[in-house]
């Protein structure tokens, strides 16, 4: 029989991917989530609708049918979106995710689930110089994220530990890096940078502006999907403990990732750059623990921008969308 694994947030887009990586890899697999995937049919044997903020939901969502317990879950429900809300909502990211975290984890774990992945963030680490040493993971604390959605990702973590060690639950918790790919979402204001940015460049024409948050100065590290799905499966299945980063080490500034962008969409774009959320002046951190057990990033920036931007350029000239 295969092994059974539960995906919480099974509809967004890191969820919806990983779904397809587990099957590949021969599991059984039930997905949870508000919604199903917005750009395709999803992969999982089963798909529930349920809002993981309620207990009675979660307590579904980890019970099989004939009984049994699920090998493996995964929890990546969130309420989450790119700078622009995380600023501008705060209090429903702090009460929406901190309670599906409370409740999965406690139905989890009272259900006595061997393996717990939860998804945390780069941002629960501190403002930094863009010239600052990389920090690792210990160095997270003592804490001082910028923004409360950093906050919560801490709590959550500290959250699973705890369960971890009363029900002998093992636990594994993975920091991510801003990640993008084909089938994320693009517009509506919960777009991350990098599809804002594609979706931006394939509105306009050849020579045409574009609008920048900030002075585009701001260094970031993105991350394609499939090196981020590896690092999820390689975690999940070693015996690496606390708080583990993934991502891609390649640092840009903000107008250097629109500006690759323009070369993949073979554009040249003029940059205006205006007030808006902006968020840390830089995250830098190390990558020594999930290249311990064989993770390394296979696809460059412009690799990955070149795999995402055709695909949001499609969505784009589908919609007739205009900035």
């Amino acid at each position: 029989m295969p092994e059974k694994a539960l995906v919480c947030g099974a509809g967004g887009f890191i969820g919806s991917h990983l779904v397809k990586k587990l099957k590949k890899e021969g599991f059984w697999v039930r997905g949870a989530d508000l919604k199903k995937p917005d750009f395709s049919e999803t992969a999982a044997d089963e798909f529930l609708i349920l809002d993981l903020r309620e207990h009675p939901n979660c307590e579904q969502a980890v019970s099989l049918t004939g009984g049994g317990t699920f090998d493996e879950v995964y929890q990546l429900a969130a309420d989450m979106g790119g700078m622009g809300f995380i600023h501008s909502a705060e209090c429903e990211i702090m009460r929406n995710s901190g309670l599906i975290n409370i409740q999965m984890t406690h139905a989890c774990a009272k259900k006595g689930v061997p393996r717990y992945f939860f998804s945390s963030s780069a941002c629960v680490y501190r403002d930094m110089r863009p010239d600052e040493p990389e920090l690792t993971e210990e160095e997270a604390y003592p804490a001082l994220p910028d923004n409360e959605y950093g906050w919560e990702k801490l709590y959550a973590e500290r959250l699973a530990m705890a369960y971890g060690r009363r029900f002998n639950m093992s636990v594994r918790l993975a920091r991510f890096q801003n990640t993008y790919g084909p089938e994320g979402t693009w517009r509506g204001g919960r777009e991350k940078a990098p599809a804002a940015m594609c979706r931006k460049i394939a509105s306009i024409p050849d020579g045409g502006t574009i609008d920048v948050w900030g002075d585009g100065t701001a260094m970031r590290a993105y991350t394609y999907i499939d090196d981020l799905l590896q690092g999820i499966y390689l975690l999940m299945h070693s015996d690496l403990e606390d708080g583990v980063n993934i991502g891609r080490p390649e640092y840009v500034s903000v107008d250097e990732l629109a500006q690759t962008i323009a070369g993949v969409a073979g554009k040249s774009i003029h940059i205006r750059h205006i007030e808006g959320p902006v968020g840390v002046s830089a995250r830098n951190f190390r990558h020594d623990r999930i290249s311990s057990i064989g993770w390394e990033s296979r696809f460059s920036l412009r690799d990955g921008l070149a795999l995402t931007y055709p695909w949001i350029r499609d969505q784009v000239e589908k919609a007739g969308h205009r900035e």
